[in-house]
Formats: structure tokens, sequence, C-alpha cells
């Protein structure tokens, strides 16, 4: 069988997770699973985030929900984007479950639908990231409209979304703090402010309810501090072996574009992995992986089912020798950095033809 595999170690998921506990222990926490709990298995992570003492998950529709349920997901779970269409609504109330309202047209689906049982509901204000959320005077129509509805459950949740969390030089997200407060600092409702970033980095937006994302699965969401600081653990160890090794010349180049040229005779190894598994096409030579106990830099284009590593560093490499492309010697946040983007579209990327292999 090809050799990559992801290994998901439940035990530092739940690690990460009382981490977060322990920097804002007055606050409930809602672990955020969507996206297949950022590649790592919805399910998997979904009983461990319960057998931690989550409050609540969180996930982006119906469908991750309904996984969740018909897997005896007993927590409960809020729907971040909501429902898309009114027949939804009675799977909402069958399934017990809490969505979030950021359009009018689902209040007009609710008004015009009622739930045959009172639903929770919370409310999403905009208080600066123009995505979803109601604007200021939306918000007010809206909360009394819902306050007048039996078929609404009276305890209504109050949140919002921050733009510029994890640039902690930014004060954009004070005015964001500042629009919500005034809006809402006469509402006695529990609300919720805090993403990752603001869990990390601002503890003026620690409120009733914390929302933790790409912390729990081990990645910082500051591009100026690793997650070591934090004393997060990485969830997913992305591991392949070595499947050729072979000598070139000096002048011969590797790989697609023949974009790397070999500065001498050199011994060169091809790795199974590629941009098909997820790994970044767009990651440049100089990448980091790590084989035999050695950071070696990856050479050339990745290619769809293999990349090329430089292996002058190695003393006798050999076919089958195990390699980590991210997790506890590589960290995910430094490959993200190599391919110029960040760690959740790497976490969320990796393919289904990746075995997930979960350890607890």
């Amino acid at each position: 069988m090809r050799p990559l595999q992801a290994i998901i170690d439940l035990s530092a998921l739940k690690h990460n997770f009382l981490i977060a506990r322990q920097i804002s222990p007055k606050q409930k926490l809602m672990a955020v699973v969507k996206a297949n709990a950022y590649g790592h298995g919805l399910i998997e992570c979904a009983k461990a985030f319960e057998e931690v003492g989550a409050d609540a998950l969180a996930v982006s529709c119906l469908e991750e929900a309904l996984q969740l349920r018909e897997n005896d997901i007993k927590k409960p779970i809020i729907l971040l984007e909501g429902f898309f269409e009114k027949n939804e609504i009675p799977l909402l109330v069958e399934n017990q479950l809490q969505t979030v309202l950021h359009h009018p047209q689902q209040l007009t689906y609710l008004l015009e639908n009622p739930p045959l049982k009172p639903i929770s509901v919370w409310l999403k204000f905009d208080s600066g990231m123009n995505r979803l959320g109601f604007n200021l005077e939306q918000f007010k129509v809206v909360y009394q409209k819902l306050l007048e509805r039996p078929d609404i459950s009276n305890k209504i949740r109050l949140m919002t979304h921050f733009a510029c969390a994890d640039e902690l030089r930014n004060n954009f997200t004070l005015n964001q703090i500042q629009h919500f407060e005034q809006l809402t600092k006469a509402l006695n409702n529990e609300k919720s402010l805090s993403n990752s970033a603001a869990l990390l980095g601002w503890k003026q937006t620690h409120a009733d309810w914390g929302r933790p994302g790409i912390m729990l699965y081990g990645s910082s969401p500051f591009l100026e501090q690793p997650a070591s600081n934090f004393d997060l653990k990485p969830v997913m160890i992305l591991k392949s072996k070595l499947i050729s090794v072979k000598t070139c010349q000096r002048g011969e180049t590797v790989g697609y574009g023949a974009t790397w040229e070999c500065p001498e005779t050199m011994q060169i190894g091809i790795i199974a992995a590629g941009y098909g598994d997820g790994y970044p096409r767009h990651a440049k030579s100089g990448t980091p992986i790590y084989l035999n106990n050695q950071k070696i830099p990856l050479i050339g284009r990745v290619s769809m089912d293999m990349l090329a590593v430089d292996l002058r560093l190695c003393e006798n490499p050999q076919i089958g020798d195990e390699v980590e492309l991210w997790g506890k010697h590589i960290s995910i946040d430094e490959v993200a950095q190599c391919a110029q983007t960040i760690s959740y579209p790497l976490l969320c990327g990796i393919t289904m033809r990746v075995p997930r292999l979960f350890q607890n």
C-alpha cells in the first residue's frame, strides 16, 4: 500500500482543548469541528472533545451536524452559517440543533415556517468584518422580533466575528470589540466573541462563550508566534517514505519545469506525497522535511504524487526510510509559510485518499 498516512493524535487534541480551558477558564467553549474537523476527522475529533468536556460543538452546516447526530454525538451543536433553506427548519427541531441567524431571509423563513418546538438561536452582529451578520439597525429589529416569538427560545445568544484578531498590533479588533459592546451592553444575553486568535491574544474578548478552532489542532493563529509558545501540540502527523534514491550529476535538473539544478554530484530522494494528497504544490525549494533525525530541503516542484528532496545531509538513506512532512518535528505553520499560505488550507486540504490513523 502507498505509505502516505495522516496520524491523528487524539491525546494532543484533548491537550490543546485543555490549554484553551486554562487560558480562559470562565468561558464555556464550543470546539469548532467544521470542515471535517479541519481535515482531521469529524466524528473521531468530536468524540474526543466530548470526552474532554467541551460545552458544545460548532459546525458549518446542517450536513455536518447530522453526521454528528447519526454517530451518537449528544453535545449541543451550533450551525455557524445557520440554515440555508426553509425545509431545514424541522431538522433543527428534530435533531436539537442551534442555529446562527445572520441574514433577514433566515428570519423570513422562520416567520413563515414556525418550528413546532422552540429552537435556540445565536444572533450575529456584523461588527466590521462585512461577511455574515446583521448591521446595527437590522440587529435591533431582528432581536425584538425574536423576543416576540414563542417558537424561539428566550435564551437568545449574541455573537460576532473578528477580521484581524490574528494581527496583535492591529487596532481594528479593538474597534470591533467597542462596536459589539456598545450594541449589547444593555442586554443580559450570553455573548460569544473569541475565536482562537482572540482567545489567545485578546483577553478582553473572553465573554460567556469561546469558539476555539485552529489552536485545537496544534497550529498557531499568529504568524509571529509558533504554537509551542502556547504549549499547543500538533495533532496531525503527515508521514510517508522514501520510494527512490538516486544520484544526479552536477548541472542536472530535478522535477517539472527543470526549476532546480544540482550544484554538484549528489543524491536525491523521491517521497510518496504530492499535491494530489494535499501537500502544497507551491511549496518552495528549501521547505523542510524530516528524515532520519535530520531536516532536509524539498527541491524542485511538487508533483501530483511525489516530491523530491536533497539527501546530502543524510547518512546512508535507504528506500523505505520514514519521512515526516509535518507534525512533531516539522511545524505545519513552517510548511505553510514556505508555501506562502496558512495552516488552515493545508490541514483541510489533505485528500480522502490519505488514510487517517487515530491514536489515543
